[in-house]
């Protein structure tokens, strides 16, 4: 397997390893010679980790493509993460008393070089660390009350390593490169009790109440114990045994650390974590698209080098999406070159990469159900009145906020379009997907993967009714009892 070394500045590096190549981010993220490499490994030390910064998509792409990342984007989501922290500190307490035990001071820093301590003494609590959050460079503070505790955990460049450590980092970067496996965390087993995480005032919820209403007494008649939880009740969600999200997902919000507590403690589990990374960043699912051979609008990632280029590609009208942009929310479309201009440079200020893809007007958008690599609804979203997409946030009047829907039965859906659904979803892995797929000129096209789809009552139950509630439960139950979470 080839092996990389990603950072913002090769040219500062020193070799850490015969048998590993340095480049730099730029090239990693711009070059398509490396978006083209198989069966590669890629080590991420950019200096930064930041939501939408090299560092981020460097590992985020490195998925995209089929490439192995150290970090992955849910190790780095989770350093960033307090709850988790919080929680990872709880978990460690007795190897955090025992290690520390004899240091006088109230304070302590432990700095993590690929999963070791420059300190003999401390090898288990940083080998610790460093399988739980798979981060090169980590510095632990840690402050004592009546028991020492963790104060921050982040992520730090080689730049932030004193000189002192460098020989020490050097020599275990030498030992870490010539591994031919790398520790990854294990997860745990779980069994019976359901908690449906919803939000109040979530702008746009995935289930309306009568779908949560149905969710729960269908759930009851099958055996489970239900508990429609919130965002708060992150500490209780050990006492259950599957957890429904129901509320917006974002890389940024509470579903993300109920899905990655949830997975930790082997909780069953719809969605999971990586689909929650993975679907809510448009840079990751263009990539993963266009690798996979899956047609899609002319679509370019857009950085500051090539903003000026794209236009040639996909025309005008051309339709902007930030990374993270869900349910409309930060899409836009530029009618001229100059509205062009301005948005992709007020889109460029959040983030390092955007997303411009081909305008395709179509009357209605496909809206295949995926759960586990099989299709169990289909539905046509229409657009929202007078506007080119289904949801049209500005509107002054709350019923035009979005289009009509029907729903059909999955025997009626052109076998092209599935097809593309399945494959499309399979990029994603197991789990609960809607794919939304427009038809222009006769042409099938995939324009989103949604990792948490509506299932609103009187709209995607319109014709199998509770046999969508039950396939979705069934799975959970499945779970379970194959102890495949």
């Amino acid at each position: 397997m080839n092996k990389y070394i990603v950072v913002n500045h090769p040219e500062k590096w020193e070799a850490l390893a015969e048998n590993v190549e340095i480049i730099s981010a730029q090239a990693y993220l711009t070059n398509p010679e490396y978006s083209k490499l198989k069966k590669s490994r890629i080590f991420n030390l950019c200096k930064d980790y930041s939501y939408q910064s090299k560092g981020y998509y460097v590992s985020l792409l490195a998925e995209a493509r089929g490439h192995m990342a150290i970090p992955t984007v849910k190790n780095i989501v989770d350093l960033r993460e307090p709850k988790l922290v919080k929680i990872v500190s709880e978990e460690f307490d007795d190897t955090i008393q025992k290690s520390l035990k004899n240091i006088k001071s109230t304070e302590f820093t432990l700095s993590i070089y690929f999963g070791q301590n420059v300190a003999q003494k401390y090898k288990e609590l940083s080998s610790m660390f460093y399988r739980h959050f798979q981060i090169p460079f980590l510095r632990v503070n840690f402050i004592r009350t009546n028991k020492w505790n963790i104060k921050s955990i982040k992520a730090i460049s080689e730049a932030e390593i004193p000189a002192d450590h460098k020989e020490s980092m050097y020599y275990f970067a030498s030992q870490y490169f010539s591994k031919k496996r790398y520790d990854t965390p294990r997860q745990n087993i779980a069994e019976y009790d359901l908690a449906i995480l919803v939000q109040e005032g979530d702008p746009a919820p995935p289930s309306n109440p009568k779908a949560i209403k149905r969710f729960v007494e269908l759930a009851e008649k099958m055996d489970f114990y239900v508990e429609v939880v919130t965002p708060k009740d992150l500490s209780r969600l050990s006492a259950f045994d599957a957890l429904f999200i129901r509320q917006s997902t974002e890389v940024n919000n509470d579903a993300y650390a109920f899905a990655r507590k949830a997975q930790q403690e082997g909780i069953a589990l719809i969605d999971y974590p990586d689909a929650i990374l993975k679907c809510c960043n448009k840079v990751f699912m263009a990539e993963a698209l266009e690798n996979a051979g899956i047609a899609t609008p002319k679509t370019v990632i857009v950085h500051k080098q090539n903003k000026h280029q794209v236009l040639e590609i996909t025309g005008l009208p051309v339709v902007l999406k930030s990374p993270d942009s869900t349910f409309s929310f930060g899409v836009k479309k530029a009618g001229t070159e100059q509205e062009y201009e301005e948005l992709v440079q007020q889109m460029l200020k959040k983030s390092d990469l955007v997303i411009a893809q081909e305008f395709s007007p179509s009357e209605y958008d496909w809206r295949i159900g995926i759960l586990d690599n099989k299709p169990f609804y289909a539905c046509r979203y229409y657009m929202a009145k007078g506007h080119w997409q289904i949801y049209n946030w500005d509107a002054k009047v709350k019923d035009d906020q979005d289009g009509n829907a029907d729903c059909l039965p999955i025997e009626k859906v052109s076998p092209k379009i599935l097809d593309l659904a399945l494959k499309s979803a399979k990029l994603m892995g197991k789990g609960l997907y809607g794919i939304d797929i427009k038809e222009v000129n006769k042409r099938a096209m995939v324009i989103e993967i949604n990792d948490n789809p509506n299932i609103d009552f009187g709209v995607e139950d319109a014709y199998y009714g509770d046999q969508v509630y039950i396939e979705i439960l069934s799975a959970l139950k499945n779970r379970l009892k194959k102890g495949e979470l």
